[in-house]
């Protein structure tokens, strides 16, 4: 790209505002990128980083990130990149594992290592972007200011290129092995199945995708936002910067576009000059997607499926969702995601009674049947980093076909698509069938005063007696005399009225949901179970007769 677009932005990073409130910016070209990249890269290699080297990256989004990755993957070394909100606890668990032989971070990282020293025991050079204090070591700019070259490197495909760690959100975080041939499939499948391009402006919610925009001639605007808190993010600065740099494409996660949706709702701003938005993370509904085709009217809304260990896989759009999925989805079918994305497989298969053992998948189910779901192709991940046993439990292997586990239940449609019902932990199994989270929780949502509800199970499997909770939308006065009674009531009549959750007679009232730390989307079910395992559910007249 440096060599094709040299003078075009490549990253735009905000650095304060004017008297007046406008936001200043500053850029850097790509070919400015590419020399700051390779400078970097004979830097470490002059400090003996090169092929095979683990390197753990703790700077913020901007320039120092993309900087210091490229610089690591032009030297065939192996970016280490762990979510900065994923608690301590589950931080230190990932770089003692990760056994990082480089930390390359801000002065805050450095001095977090000095206080858990066995974490880091592997270190044998510290790049601080920043001050650097006591900690010895080399600064991120002396190693920029190297006049070599770096080595030349011949890598296939099959090289490691990355660590990426999942969020944590379903499980303890785990590192996932990214092959240079995982990253060229998924560079193919953003240009084929959505159509990006060299010349596209794109506001990053979601700091990761600053290190594919380079390599697809795209400009990155760093928004003012911390990825430890993305929902903390303002939204009229990033209406401003949608605005202002004139941005076609961004990616973020279903609650920041809520937030910037109503923003936008309440102050009747509508912004026609986007031209693409991807929403994921979590399970997306079609208000949303309704309320941002009102203020995107220019673009073309994707909800795209996957996870860190395989993606993109599905994808489908606003329209589709509009015109026929989303009243589906409200009518308790599950979430569709659409169709398979070219080379993509999916394969649906009978829930394992117990445990991973792969002589339990006798699938695949035929279409309308919900089973698991599984996926392969050439964007999904063969291992963990250090698991092989969490590796074997999340792999099948048939006709040298590597299958990935998602971890979700699904089914497929006579038309080839995926409809999620929920992922595989937070079916609640009752006495009489299985529910699942994506299936109930619409018809509950429903309800004008409810803005999230949550399907838990009480008791031990498989006789569960299922509940749910309920997170208010902003303002309502439920502390007001006869207002809890009356939400159970409804809440009680919504649910008598499908046979499918006659059965549900306990409804909770939470004011905020526990969510995870990435995309602050995907709802903690089992931290809820938990919570009202302790709590009494509302009560009704209705409630109180029925007892009596």
């Amino acid at each position: 790209m440096a060599r094709r677009r040299p003078r075009a932005a490549a990253l735009v990073v905000p650095t304060g505002r004017g008297r007046l409130g406008a936001l200043r910016y500053h850029g850097t070209n790509f070919r400015e990128l590419a020399d700051r990249v390779n400078r970097c890269a004979a830097g470490l290699a002059a400090r003996e980083v090169g092929q095979g080297t683990r390197a753990l990256i703790f700077v913020r989004p901007g320039l120092d990130l993309v900087t210091c990755a490229f610089a690591l993957l032009r030297l065939g070394a192996i970016p280490v990149v762990l979510d900065p909100g994923m608690g301590r606890r589950n931080l230190m668990a990932c770089v003692r594992r990760s056994v990082p032989e480089v930390l390359i971070g801000v002065p805050e990282a450095h001095a977090l290592s000095l206080l858990h020293p066995r974490a880091f025991g592997d270190l044998r050079l510290r790049v601080t972007a920043g001050r650097r204090l006591g900690w010895g070591g080399v600064t991120l700019r002396e190693c920029l200011s190297s006049s070599g070259s770096p080595p030349q490197l011949q890598q296939n495909d099959n090289e490691t290129a990355a660590i990426l760690f999942t969020s944590g959100s379903t499980g303890p975080p785990k590192g996932v092995i990214y092959r240079q041939r995982h990253f060229g499939a998924q560079l193919d499948l953003l240009r084929g199945a959505f159509g990006f391009e060299p010349g596209e402006v794109d506001l990053t919610l979601l700091p990761i995708f600053t290190l594919f925009n380079p390599a697809l001639g795209i400009t990155s605007v760093v928004p003012e936002l911390d990825p430890r808190r993305p929902l903390a993010a303002d939204p009229a600065a990033l209406v401003q910067a949608l605005r202002e740099m004139q941005v076609t494409n961004s990616f973020g996660s279903p609650a920041l576009w809520e937030k910037i949706g109503k923003y936008c709702q309440h102050k009747n701003i509508v912004l026609p000059g986007v031209r693409r938005l991807l929403i994921a993370g979590a399970a997306v509904v079609p208000e949303l997607i309704q309320i941002l085709s009102e203020v995107f009217p220019g673009a073309r809304l994707h909800t795209p499926y996957g996870a860190t260990e395989a993606l993109p896989l599905c994808s489908i759009e606003s329209r589709e969702i509009l015109g026929e999925t989303g009243a589906l989805t409200r009518s308790g079918a599950g979430v569709c995601v659409g169709r398979p994305l070219p080379g993509i497989a999916i394969r649906i298969v009978p829930i394992a009674s117990g445990g991973h053992d792969e002589k339990e998948k006798t699938g695949p189910l035929p279409p309308g049947e919900v089973g698991e779901v599984l996926v392969s192709g050439p964007v999904v991940t063969e291992a963990y980093d250090k698991l092989p046993e969490t590796t074997a439990a999340a792999k099948i292997s048939t006709e040298n076909v590597l299958w990935h586990r998602m971890g979700d239940a699904g089914r497929l449609d006579t038309r080839g698509r995926l409809w999620i019902c929920g992922r595989l932990e937070h079916i609640v199994q009752t006495s009489s069938g299985p529910l699942y989270p994506d299936g109930v929780e619409p018809l509950f949502r429903a309800h004008p005063e409810v803005r999230r509800a949550a399907l838990i199970g009480l008791g031990q499997s498989p006789a569960q007696r299922p509940g749910i909770v309920v997170e208010p939308v902003p303002g309502a006065r439920w502390w007001l005399p006869g207002r809890r009674r009356r939400l159970a009531r409804e809440l009680g009549a919504i649910a008598r009225a499908h046979p499918m959750t006659a059965g549900i007679e306990a409804f909770f009232l939470k004011q905020h949901f526990p969510v995870d730390v990435r995309h602050n989307a995907k709802i903690r079910r089992e931290i809820l179970a938990a919570w009202a395992a302790k709590k009494r559910p509302l009560r009704s007249e209705a409630n109180k007769s029925a007892k009596s």
